[in-house]
């Protein structure tokens, strides 16, 4: 897949950047550099190899399941103008 100088201009102008014609020349050939090296990486075996997150195998850091109240119900309500038993009060809405 190669990009010509129109595609480049359309991009440009669909992600809002302003680019010359000096510029757009440029990355014509930059973007054909980059998608010549994806090619080549659709051209690697990777039959063989299981998908990984890094590079050195890992044990995933995991809390215990519990449920609780948090602890936290005092510091949630801290700030607010007017509160009971760790509760909201809020004026009437609705009549």
């Amino acid at each position: 897949m190669s990009v010509d100088l129109q595609t480049v201009k359309r991009v440009a102008r669909l992600s809002r950047i302003a680019v010359s014609d000096e510029e757009a020349a440029r990355m014509t050939g930059e973007l054909n550099t980059i998608l010549g090296f994806v090619a080549q990486l659709n051209e690697v075996d990777v039959s063989g190899v299981e998908p990984m997150t890094s590079v050195m195998p890992m044990e995933m850091r995991k809390r215990q399941d519990a449920v609780t109240d948090g602890g936290k119900a005092a510091d949630v309500v801290a700030n607010a103008p007017a509160t009971e038993e760790n509760f909201f009060l809020v004026p009437k809405v609705v009549e």
